[in-house]
């Protein structure tokens, strides 16, 4: 096996119009194509978070809970690379999203922080300098 890279990370909302809006308008995600699947009472919307990097967003529904805290098993959370921790935090903030306080990675010497989509889905803002 070859793999090459990630291409994508799927999240299911509770809400579609809330999550889209999310994605789209607070993190920045570029709508790829929005697909409504009569059968299922489901939206596909593929995002394009940068080049060759998506998020399929679904709804269903009445999707069951997922736990994500304390540290619960499977995914612990979805990380974005970003420039600036510091400026990416103050826009979050600016828009009304809660951001945890910066931390530094003891392992990296790398900043960053967590704040939650609308479904509480923990994400992470981690510091990549261009190039790196």
């Amino acid at each position: 096996m070859n793999l090459k890279r990630m291409h994508h990370v799927a999240i299911i909302g509770s809400n579609y119009e809330r999550s889209k809006a999310f994605y789209v308008n607070v993190l920045g995600c570029k709508i790829i194509e929005e697909t409504y699947r009569k059968e299922r009472d489901s939206y596909k919307l593929d995002l394009e978070v940068a080049p060759g990097y998506q998020i399929e967003l679904f709804s269903f529904p009445n999707p069951p809970q997922r736990p994500s805290r304390p540290e619960a098993c499977g995914l612990r959370h979805l990380a974005f690379a970003v420039e600036s921790v510091e400026n990416s935090k103050r826009e979050l903030e600016q828009q009304g999203i809660d951001v945890e306080p910066i931390r530094v990675d003891e392992l990296t010497g790398k900043k960053f922080t967590f704040f939650a989509d609308p479904d509480g889905l923990p994400l992470e803002l981690y510091e990549e300098k261009e190039g790196e």
